[in-house]
């Protein structure tokens, strides 16, 4: 029997992969944006100034996703802000807004019809808040936080 060399042993040594943690996987819709603070002053209700409140929310994908059913609602859940999505479909790398007041749909805005009630019509608070978006099982599919009351919107 011949020796083999050092060389080869310690080639033929496998090391194990030591596991490295997984990165959270972007959502294929994602919210992207929430501009809290509508423009202006005073926040009377009016629904200029409701509309001025909305969340963006963007399809990562490169194919089209029905949203049909999907929610979004805001962190109070007591407070009944829950939007409900119709047949919508955010094409492939699009972007679609959702406003707090009245108004006509359109394939790039959407309208929550919050009305009247002064600031009560509001959904989003202007120091913090947090948005949450999922799918008809009720699964969590993006989140989006901010806690400050000097900024108007924050980016997600």
């Amino acid at each position: 029997m011949r020796p083999v060399p050092l060389g080869l042993l310690v080639a033929a040594v496998t090391v194990p992969q030591l596991a490295v943690p997984a990165q959270a996987a972007t959502p294929a819709v994602q919210i992207t944006k929430i501009y809290y603070n509508s423009p202006g002053s005073p926040d009377n209700g009016s629904n200029s100034s409701l509309n001025g409140e909305y969340v963006q929310i963007r399809n990562t994908t490169r194919k089209a996703v029905s949203l049909e059913g999907w929610t979004m609602r805001d962190k109070t859940k007591q407070a009944g802000h829950v939007y409900t999505f119709g047949a919508v479909t955010l094409k492939a790398g699009k972007t679609i807004i959702l406003r707090t007041g009245r108004g006509k749909d359109t394939s790039t805005t959407l309208y929550w019809g919050r009305s009247g009630g002064g600031t009560f019509a509001y959904i989003w608070n202007q120091d913090k808040d947090t948005a949450y978006l999922r799918n008809p099982s009720g699964k969590l599919i993006d989140s989006c936080s901010y806690n400050n009351s000097r900024a108007a919107f924050v980016n997600c």
